[in-house]
Formats: structure tokens, sequence, C-alpha cells
């Protein structure tokens, strides 16, 4: 199974799993702290980004750096050659899919010792598309909750040379705004299960078209995944990639038919570069706002509520609707 990852065995090159105790952060019992940073040259975004790593280590909070390459190299440079700030890959870490971000600060912040915090200066990569630009809006609001324990003090840096839809979502999903003045509170944060409901489910052109195969009244993927198999072969689909689809597939089917209403259908587009599928059915879908962003159940398999979270991982996008109808998932992967 394909798995696009980056290690958090990072404690030692945090230096947390050795610290002594001999420094104090502001809260006793950190929890998530969701700050946003917009900026308009390096020299910005070094005043108020550079002291935020600095007086962390001083209280004994991990430093991480997960940014663009200028932001990066502007970062570097100002902090200097320091041992304890750990420098992510953003493209590793942003470009994947958003669980690969949720398990990789997750398992930050899992390093942190008692009463201290992992601070993250992290830029987002929205992408290039209007679906990749939605996986990211969806992770930002998504985290607030997500992370809502964790001992982890993001400060998420945006270029205001980004579109707007993107500043948007930096002023929609932080609580707090930070200037070279200061922390404040961001009077224009939105709930994020409210703002996840106000997102709109991009368009694809594709699921337009007439589809490369399609099943109604299903169920049991067992008896199309031959079908299914076939048209992904037709159209040369890589075998780790097709392997991860039908996967993803196969859960979403099976949550259609156990837990949704008949009848559960299916549609597949297959074409040279995509592989697309829709399954729906008559029920009304899941009904946690976050549904998808981690297992439901904690990592017990046996629990179940694995399917959306697996999906998440094994496909770029996920998209959730519902109608009156019933509700759909809609499955999307590209390669080149």
């Amino acid at each position: 199974m394909h798995r696009e990852t980056v290690s958090t065995e990072m404690g030692d090159e945090l230096g947390l799993q050795h610290a002594t105790g001999a420094h104090t952060v502001t809260d006793a019992s950190p929890g998530f702290r969701h700050d946003a940073l917009l900026y308009d040259s390096p020299a910005d975004l070094v005043a108020v980004a550079v002291p935020f790593l600095l007086e962390g280590l001083a209280a004994g909070d991990g430093a991480v750096i997960a940014a663009g390459p200028e932001a990066t190299d502007a970062l570097r440079d100002a902090v200097g050659d320091h041992p304890l700030v750990l420098v992510l890959e953003r493209h590793a870490l942003y470009r994947a899919r958003t669980p690969t971000a949720i398990k990789t600060f997750r398992g930050l912040g899992e390093q942190a010792s008692l009463g201290r915090r992992v601070r993250v200066v992290g830029e987002v990569d929205f992408g290039t598309t209007t679906a990749d630009r939605h996986e990211w809006q969806r992770y930002e609001a998504v985290i607030n909750s997500a992370f809502a324990s964790a001992p982890l003090w993001g400060l998420c840096v945006f270029n205001t040379s980004q579109p707007e839809p993107v500043l948007a979502t930096a002023r929609a999903t932080h609580p707090q705004l930070v200037t070279a003045a200061g922390r404040a509170t961001n009077d224009g944060y939105v709930d994020p299960a409210a703002y996840l409901a106000g997102l709109s489910t991009p368009v694809e052109p594709l699921e337009r078209t007439p589809p490369t195969f399609s099943a109604d009244d299903v169920t049991h993927f067992a008896a199309l995944r031959r079908i299914v198999t076939g048209h992904l072969t037709e159209v040369a689909a890589p075998e780790d990639l097709a392997e991860d689809f039908l996967l993803a597939v196969d859960e979403m089917t099976s949550n259609a038919v156990r837990h949704g209403q008949p009848p559960a259908s299916l549609r597949l587009w297959a074409t040279p570069g995509t592989l697309m599928c829709t399954i729906a059915d008559s029920g009304p879908g899941p009904v946690d706002p976050f549904a998808g962003y981690g297992p439901a159940h904690g990592e017990d398999l046996s629990a179940g509520g694995m399917g959306l979270w697996l999906a998440h991982q094994l496909c770029d996008h996920v998209a959730l609707s519902r109608d009156e109808h019933g509700s759909s998932v809609r499955l999307t992967t590209h390669w080149s």
C-alpha cells in the first residue's frame, strides 16, 4: 500500500526527550494554539516568527519550521544553525495528503515533555487547483478540533500575495492573529464546524460526463472489484495507486451498504491520469463534520470507523455531499 510519510521520530532532534525540566512555559497544561500571521515581506515574517521560535526554545519548547523555500531561508538565516530548530521539507508535508500533516504534527506533539509545547512555523501549500485548496481549507479548520488537547503551538504564516480565498481562510480558521505589535483575538474566527458546513464542494468537470462504469443496488464491492480493476488497467493506472484507490472504493462501498440506506450505487470514471468514483446511498451520511480526519475510535482497528480516515490517506481528494436524495462520497486520485 502506497503511503507518503514524514518521520515523527523527532524527539532527539527537538531536544525534548532529554530536557532537564529547568524551563517553564506560560500554561501549566498547554493545549493547542493556532495563530496566523499575514506578512508582506521576508523581513515582516522574520520580525514575528523568529522571536516566536527563540522564546519557545528559551522556555524549553521544541521549534519546527515547515515553510516554503523563501520563508525557510529567511528564518534559517535569522536563527542561525541552532541545533534544536528542526526544519521539515514543506513539499513532503503539505503537498502530500492532509493526513500526512495531521499524523506528523500529532507525532511531534507526542514528543513534548509535560508542561511544554512544540512550536511550529508552518506555511501550508494550498496547491494549484480548487480541489487542492478545498482539502487544505478543511485542514486548517479541522485541526482546531483534532489537535485541541495537543501540546502544539502553530504559527501559520501567509504571504499576502496569496489568492484572496487563501487569505480569507487564514482569517476564518485561526482564533488568534499575530502582528509585530503582538497577539490578539481574531474577531473573524469562525467555529470550525460552521466553517466546514459553509464550504462548497468543488465541482469536478469529469463528473458531468458519462461514467466509465456504473452499478446500482450494490450490496458488496467484491462482485464489482474485477470489473473496476479492469477499467483501471485499461488506463494504465500505476499499480500501487490503483491498489490504494480500490481499497478506498471498497471501504466507502462497505460504509454505504452497512451504515447507509439502500439503494447504494457506484459510478466510476477512469481516464489517463485521473480516477474518480462516487458511492451514494439514500441515507444522510456522516453527521460529524470532522469525520475522516482521524480514526473514529482511536487506533483500535477492531472498533471500526476507519473507512473515511483510510480514504483520506489513500486518495488525493475525498468530498462528501448530501441532497434530498441522500448522501455520497467522491474519491479522486491523479497521476502523471
